[in-house]
């Protein structure tokens, strides 16, 4: 699965449902890496363009010839296409009028690999993000990035945001989890559309799958796309999505010092939500402690606190959130 954390597992798949239609689709086989994409999709016979809806945000004619070096076997052929594209896509190709190399075996040598492995997937990764990110903010569509420990109540909060908003926005929602779809049968409850992502032994969700549940979910221009990451305070800091904004939720229940555990993450944010302050008084939470934790790691963050259960103070959050959308929706 992934080459840079060793969440790898020979037997792992990475899927996608939909709850709301039940159909399910294999994103990636065992023990695949982003860096396998276009592998994966020769292998299971797929079109050369597997991980996008061929629309793309330009048109083009052009006749060239290249090369395209995938995993053992290249093959060069002209190309003589005009199209235009509209879509989030997890594949570069970009080429007018020249030739290139798409080639994504990765140099194996006596030192380094590991270096070089993680700077390929990530860098694969960053390229991914970046063409969602474009394809979000011409669309003026806002996505979050929902980080947290498992357990910090991050599912529970964005139900009570869906149902607190419902009724003024559309949202969609792509739900990170190993196994299961029980969150996304909460968020489709709760009144929004929603693809479960399963990341099989993966630590974290990538943007090459976020395209992919993107395009599934066609999220309605000017709207909210909320990403709910897998629970792990790690691997995420080091993936961009292609999110607006990484948001961290942490819980009166797991201490003030997580800022300071995982700094990393904690400087990735610019929201860290406190939830579950209903609980402070019983946990011994020391909420100026856990500011003055996340201020060390990062001065710039917002911090709101919320219970999502009881619905205190969560008209800040939900009111933050209407400006954050507002801002998107102007640059639209």
């Amino acid at each position: 699965m992934c080459g840079v954390c060793g969440c790898a597992d020979p037997k792992s798949e990475v899927s996608m449902t939909n709850v709301d239609t039940g159909a399910t689709q294999l994103l990636r086989a065992s023990g695949q890496s982003l860096a396998d994409a276009h592998a994966f999709a020769h292998a299971q016979g797929l079109p050369h363009d597997y991980l996008h809806d061929d629309q793309h945000a330009h048109s083009h004619d052009h006749h060239h010839a290249h090369d395209h070096s995938h995993y053992g076997h290249s093959h060069d052929h002209p190309h003589d296409h005009a199209h235009s594209h509209d879509h989030p896509h997890a594949h570069d190709h970009s080429h007018h009028g020249h030739s290139h190399d798409h080639d994504h075996v990765l140099e194996q040598r006596p030192a380094g690999n590991h270096v070089a492995l993680e700077a390929a997937i990530l860098g694969k990764n960053d390229a991914i993000a970046a063409r969602n990110r474009g394809w979000f903010e011409g669309r003026g569509v806002l996505a979050l990035n929902f980080v947290s420990s498992p357990g910090s109540g991050k599912t529970a909060l964005l139900e009570a945001t869906i149902k607190a908003l419902k009724d003024q926005v559309a949202i969609s929602v792509i739900e990170g989890d190993q196994m299961t779809t029980n969150d996304a049968d909460r968020i489709r409850a709760a009144g929004a559309p929603a693809i479960q992502v399963n990341t099989g032994a993966g630590c974290h969700l990538e943007a090459d799958m976020v395209a992919e549940a993107a395009r599934a979910l066609n999220p309605t221009p000017g709207s909210l796309l909320l990403i709910e990451n897998v629970g792990n305070l790690v691997c995420p800091a080091m993936f961009d999505l292609g999110e607006a904004m990484k948001i961290a939720v942490i819980s009166t229940t797991e201490g003030e010092d997580k800022p300071l555990k995982y700094p990393h993450m904690f400087r990735a944010v610019g929201i860290v939500i406190i939830n579950k302050m209903d609980l402070a008084p019983h946990v011994g939470f020391d909420e100026a402690a856990c500011r003055a934790n996340i201020a060390t790691v990062n001065p710039k963050a917002e911090i709101i606190e919320v219970s999502a259960r009881t619905g205190a103070n969560f008209g800040a959050w939900t009111a933050r959130l209407q400006s954050l959308l507002a801002e998107a929706k102007a640059r639209f």
